[in-house]
């Protein structure tokens, strides 16, 4: 399947909003790309240039079959390939959680591109919480697994994460909330960490 046959119905709901933050024409670099989906899209659909990221051999060769250009690397280890700017927008979409290095990865990251955008599930949503109070371990559509099976090994809130980009001096230029059911929230803060089931995050080095 070619890149042309992905439009924007075919993305995923959080994939179609971190695809409006990239501009038309921009060198995407894409950690953890999946099957390539976005990177098609944007191809496709906003005539930007790419390379996607991704460790699974399966999905490098479905990414492959759409024409999307894919590494085979270690995103913890290996980010060193890749130039200082060689990139306009940097993209790690419900990666960081599964990650071991997720500190040095978003400093790679800022060192790569002017723009990164990054979106991930928030452990801190009070259906895991409640799950937790009731001796049970989290599980949710944003994070599916059972504890014995989850690729999941670094499960952070919103307030703990947003901490994070601070100390590596990464503004946060906007930031999106979203339910369980994939609504839009507009709050801030600590209701935002209570009552979203995911982020995404625009994010630059100040």
């Amino acid at each position: 399947m070619t890149a042309s046959r992905w439009g924007s119905g075919r993305l995923r709901a959080d994939l179609a909003l971190v695809a409006e933050q990239i501009p038309a024409g921009a060198r995407v670099l894409d950690l953890g790309c999946g099957s390539g989906s976005l990177l098609a899209w944007l191809m496709s659909e906003r005539g930007c240039t790419g390379t996607g990221v991704e460790i699974d051999p399966e999905k490098v060769l479905k990414a492959i079959r759409r024409g999307v250009p894919v590494i085979e690397l270690d995103v913890d280890h290996e980010l060193a390939e890749f130039g200082d700017g060689s990139y306009d927008v940097c993209v790690l979409s419900r990666t960081i959680q599964t990650i071991l290095r997720p500190e040095h990865v978003l400093r790679e990251m800022s060192r790569i591109a002017g723009t990164l955008v990054v979106s991930v599930p928030n452990f801190g949503w009070w259906g895991h919480r409640l799950r937790l109070l009731r001796g049970r371990m989290p599980m949710s559509k944003e994070l599916p697994y059972k504890w014995y099976d989850t690729p999941n090994i670094r499960h952070t809130t919103l307030v703990d994460l947003e901490k994070l980009f601070d100390a590596l001096e990464l503004g946060i230029v906007e930031r999106f909330t979203f339910t369980e059911t994939g609504r839009r929230l507009h709050m801030q803060g600590a209701r935002a960490n209570l009552t979203a089931g995911a982020a995404v995050y625009v994010l630059r080095p100040q």
